[in-house]
């Protein structure tokens, strides 16, 4: 039995530590609070507990039973992730659950995170040190009366003329400041103040000492005082997608290779999976005898349509060498990339990511052609090798169902800035789910047939994507929003 007391870092899941990962991915449990990183809970597995023991700025926080919760659940022997904002040991209140865990006999593991008072300032374009401006800086904490008559020596702080780290001081920074001042600081001091940082809703605030108590500010704030909070280095900030907030809408296990892009420019991605990919209806049976016809050489040619049909079709073969003289067509870099990653190559691949344009590549027949792909996907494909002499036998590789969403993610996706459409079937899928009326004002599709079903459905498409590629929408989304700008 082991209770890891992990912290979480800052907001931004980018962060979040190795080790950190690691053990989440093997919790049974996850007891999580408030400021956590709420995608950080999909690296638990899908079976694990998850229990929610935030409370909200203000509200009472009974500590004791979330002491009694860890020990708990640690001597039932389950493996127990204590998920904590920034780091488990800075404020996080750690150090209590690891005496509780002491005394009780619990086994546990600190894993270290990310404290905000070093990575918010860092987002900010603000470095804690400056050779020139502080050689030193101190993190404190202004949370209650108390840390602010009595607890903290704030003349002290100001004699020593260093980077000064405020946490969680919102509520009394008009009574820091003054200590402060009358410790001996120039009312003119530099102060920036960072909400939510690391996230992309953050919001730098640039003030004084002086002017601090009457500047506008809601937690979660850090607020760094001292000469450094001059500069302003930004590169957070400055991302072509920061504070944007964009729907994907592709299925859970394609979702996070769009949605790292997206936060890499600065974006938030709100993960809605409209669609799940289950299984063939045969249970694979299909895709099994028309694997053993590949290795039998029966197929002049096999065509691939998605990564998805290469990541189901491929590992039924022995290895490569089962194609034989069989020629391989693909449709897009993403299924190129797939085939790669099981040393195969494309034989043939069209300049335009659709199946029109590799009908007009392919070859005249006769022979017989394998078309592994998703259950009813579009007829153009095989309609029109047929009619270019092939003989085309399909197998259903997977099927793209309708996804589900909480009213949560519902409602944070028709407040986002954009929803991007991959394929078809996301956007009648999300229509089904969410409605006409929940698309957010800006609509971005990777080609021409999605953005066709989407203006079929009575949407106005803001964004089509000129290479159809997840780059390509990025691109067009990027594009789009600096001319907005």
């Amino acid at each position: 039995m082991t209770v890891y007391l992990v912290g979480a870092g800052p907001g931004d899941p980018g962060l979040l530590t190795v080790r950190a990962a690691e053990v989440l991915g093997r919790a049974d449990v996850v007891i999580h609070d408030r400021l956590a990183e709420g995608s950080l809970l999909d690296l638990a597995p899908a079976q694990a507990e998850r229990i929610d023991v935030g409370k909200s700025p203000g509200g009472p926080i009974d500590q004791e039973a979330i002491n009694t919760l860890l020990i708990k659940r640690g001597q039932a022997g389950e493996t127990v992730v204590r998920l904590k904002g920034g780091d488990p040991f800075v404020f996080g209140r750690g150090g209590e659950e690891a005496v509780a865990l002491t005394a009780a006999g619990v086994a546990f593991e600190v894993v270290p995170g990310i404290t905000s008072a070093i990575a918010v300032p860092a987002y900010a374009g603000v470095p804690v040190t400056h050779r020139g401006l502080s050689t030193s800086f101190t993190v404190v904490t202004g949370h209650s009366r108390h840390a602010v008559d009595r607890d903290t020596n704030w003349d002290a702080l100001a004699a020593a003329r260093g980077t000064i780290v405020i946490l969680m001081g919102v509520a009394h920074r008009a009574e820091i400041a003054a200590r402060l001042i009358a410790g001996g600081l120039d009312p003119a001091t530099p102060v920036a103040a960072v909400r939510w940082g690391t996230r992309p809703e953050q919001v730098t605030v640039r003030t004084t000492l002086a002017d601090l108590g009457a500047t506008d500010m809601e937690p979660p704030v850090t607020m760094v005082v001292g000469g450094v909070a001059s500069l302003a280095l930004s590169w957070f900030e400055s991302r072509p997608l920061f504070g944007r907030r964009i729907v994907v809408t592709r299925a859970r296990e394609q979702a996070s290779e769009l949605s790292d892009r997206l936060r890499s420019l600065g974006a938030e991605a709100i993960e809605l999976p409209v669609i799940t990919l289950e299984d063939p209806a045969d249970g694979g049976a299909g895709m099994r005898r028309a694997a053993e016809q590949v290795t039998a050489g029966r197929y002049e040619w096999v065509v691939f349509t998605s990564a998805r049909a290469v990541e189901r079709f491929v590992p039924l073969l022995r290895d490569a060498r089962s194609f034989g003289t069989s020629r391989i067509a693909a449709i897009g870099p993403g299924t190129g990339q797939a085939l790669c990653r099981f040393s195969l190559a494309a034989d043939l691949a069209p300049p335009e990511f659709v199946a029109e344009s590799l009908v007009n590549a392919f070859p005249e027949g006769p022979g017989r052609v394998l078309l592994p792909r998703a259950a009813g996907a579009r007829d153009v494909l095989p309609d029109g090798l047929k009619a270019k002499g092939w003989r085309v036998d399909e197998v259903e590789a997977y099927r793209a169902e309708m996804g589900r969403a909480s009213e949560d993610a519902l409602a944070a996706a028709a407040s986002a800035d954009a929803i991007t459409f991959t394929s078809s079937s996301t956007v009648t899928n999300y229509l089904e789910v969410a409605g006409g009326g929940s698309v957010p004002p800006v609509v971005a599709c990777i080609g021409p047939v999605t953005a066709g079903t989407a203006r079929a459905a009575g949407l106005t498409v803001d964004a089509v994507a000129n290479e159809h590629t997840l780059d390509g929408l990025i691109a067009v989304l990027v594009d789009r929003f600096a001319a907005r700008d």
